[in-house]
């Protein structure tokens, strides 16, 4: 199987000062041909340091992808060590890359100064992939195997994001020129409600069971639950889908509805699958999520077929005067109460005529709570056509992590209520 390594450079990732969003997107893309990415590396603007790291990727790899370092100004070296990396004997203007150059600039407005005709020179011991979202080209080094007892490839990427993913189609054609390569197949499956370390106790025998070649990765989320990936190289694409399919089911008989969707999803965007085209609607009364809940079902293109709106009710007297509350209910059972979260969701889809409402009232802390009351407790009510319901959740965290977690719990709350509403 062909692999990969991708390689960021810039003393702006290393500070933090810039977030790395070109390896997922060029690891995506790889995989989705039937490269293996194997390692990812991040890098300062040093010569010696660019050298040694992708001399050491290189020697292990088929493939590596750089990103960054190859602007016009005399803090970009990128281009500099790679030429000395491939034994460069001088360097060779692109007229491609040259006139993309000119016309980039005069489009700006901007004059043609000589760092910027400098970006179109390229050492000689590589190819050009033109890059026409940007003046610094695409590089090519082809290397043979005797340099590193395999022959290999290397491409230097601008480390602006969108000339970045620009790039990807033309490097991704070259890769199926030059590589012989294979189907790499990748399942995931979407569950809420039950932690990693449980989730592994709950399937260890489906797990030890899966064939030598099947993969499993657990990649837990505060907001969309534990991911369970499962993932084969190589192979035929057909034989890898049927295989997972049915290693997938028998994870279903097992864990039940704690899957909500068996491909990469959120709780709100699996909402949205199961309201969309029904007629049904949703609304939604919150307070210590304060509008999280209702950001979340908002967030979905589309939403406005079924979500009608809500009520951030963080005041008691916006809880009675607002959602009908009585106010009974919160001088004798508290606003963090199952009968409070009741009335507020009966109340938000009397308001709004919805099929569905889901309501929250906790403790997101840091003070406020108490021993009967803890921080990170958290009622959600929910209201359906058949009635309803209430459920309590207890979390441990910060005042934000609590937040998610309340807001999350509320949407899988309501997830299940409209699937059993849907099956009955």
């Amino acid at each position: 199987m062909t692999q990969a390594s991708i390689c960021t450079i810039g003393d702006e990732i290393l500070i933090g000062q810039i977030i790395d969003t070109n390896s997922s997107h060029i690891s995506r893309a790889l995989g989705a041909v039937g490269v293996r990415v194997r390692r990812m590396e991040s890098i300062g603007d040093d010569r010696e340091e660019i050298i040694g790291t992708l001399s050491s990727l290189l020697s292990k790899d088929d493939i590596v992808i750089t990103t960054g370092g190859l602007g016009p100004t005399k803090d970009d070296i990128t281009k500099d060590a790679l030429a000395a990396l491939t034994g460069s004997k001088g360097y060779v203007v692109n007229e491609q890359q040259l006139q993309i150059v000119h016309e980039i600039l005069r489009s700006r407005g901007l004059d043609v100064l000589d760092i910027n005709l400098a970006q179109a020179k390229v050492p000689d011991t590589c190819e050009v992939i033109p890059n026409r979202k940007g003046t610094a080209p695409i590089m090519v080094f082809r290397i043979p195997d005797s340099r590193f007892g395999h022959p290999c490839t290397l491409y230097s990427l601008p480390g602006v994001p969108f000339e970045a993913l620009a790039a990807l189609d033309g490097i991704i054609a070259d890769i199926k020129a030059h590589n012989p390569l294979t189907d790499i197949y990748h399942r995931t499956v979407m569950t809420f409600g039950v932690a990693e370390s449980a989730l592994a106790k709950m399937i260890a025998s489906w797990e030890d069971a899966l064939p030598e070649d099947m993969h499993l990765a657990y990649l837990p989320n505060m907001l969309t639950g534990v991911r369970l990936r499962l993932s084969i190289y190589g192979g035929v694409k057909e034989d890898q889908e049927r295989r997972i399919e049915a290693e997938f089911q028998k994870l279903k008989a097992i864990l039940g509805d704690i899957i909500y969707s068996g491909h990469d999803d959120t709780l709100e965007a699996h909402i949205g699958d199961l309201l969309r085209g029904t007629g049904l609607t949703v609304s939604a009364a919150e307070s210590c999520t304060g509008g999280m809940v209702s950001q979340l079902l908002a967030s979905v293109p589309g939403a406005s077929e079924y979500y009608l709106g809500s009520v951030t009710s963080y005041a008691n007297s916006v809880k009675e005067g607002v959602l009908g509350v009585p106010a009974e209910i919160i001088s004798e059972k508290g606003a963090v109460s199952s009968e409070c979260v009741a009335k507020m969701a009966e109340g938000v889809r009397r308001l709004t005529g919805s099929t569905f409402s889901i309501a929250t009232s906790g403790i997101a802390g840091p003070g406020g709570g108490s021993e009967e009351k803890p921080v990170g407790l958290v009622w959600v009510g929910v209201a359906t056509p058949l009635g309803v319901s209430t459920v309590k959740f207890n979390f441990k965290g910060d005042r934000k992590r609590n937040m998610e977690r309340f807001a999350s719990s509320a949407l899988d709350t309501l997830r299940k209520a409209i699937e059993s509403y849907l099956i009955r």
